[in-house]
């Protein structure tokens, strides 16, 4: 395992400076986990990270909690944002346009430990977690195995 990045955030705003910032290194192809439990910050960190990908920072970014998937076009490729809080079991995600979305465009999962032994090992994990600061504060921890830094 690379050593993890790890950056810390005071408010939301941060949050999403963070996440415009961590922008700048995806490319096609990427696969980001995004984990943490309720409120953490996982929806405003991809809700950013979409709006800079997609170059609208007024873009409408719903949470795809109730959809499962969302999917933007962005200049580099296009980007499948899931939410799979519902799923119930990890073959459900074929049903969402999976495999498509693993063939080159850039994928962001809130939730991902519902994919079970789906999920791929080429990827990014992207922790939220309490700050000791305040009740705002976060840190965000990303991880990658060496053997999938490209």
């Amino acid at each position: 395992m690379l050593e993890p990045k790890v950056f810390h955030s005071g408010s939301e705003d941060e949050t999403a400076q963070i996440a415009a910032a961590i922008a700048a290194d995806i490319k096609a192809g990427d696969i980001l986990f995004l984990h943490g439990p309720l409120g953490m910050g996982k929806s405003v960190f991809a809700r950013a990270l979409i709006r800079t990908l997609a170059g609208q920072p007024d873009l409408d970014v719903p949470s795809p909690t109730f959809t499962l998937v969302q999917h933007y076009d962005t200049p580099l490729a296009p980007l499948w944002h899931f939410d799979l809080y519902r799923l119930e079991d990890p073959d459900e995600v074929y049903e969402t346009g999976w495999e498509e979305a693993l063939d080159g465009g850039i994928v962001v999962v809130e939730w991902p430990q519902r994919l079970g032994y789906l999920a791929p090992a080429r990827r990014r994990d992207i922790t939220l977690s309490k700050g000791k600061r305040d009740e705002n504060s976060r840190i965000i921890t990303i991880a990658q195995p060496e053997k999938n830094k490209s």
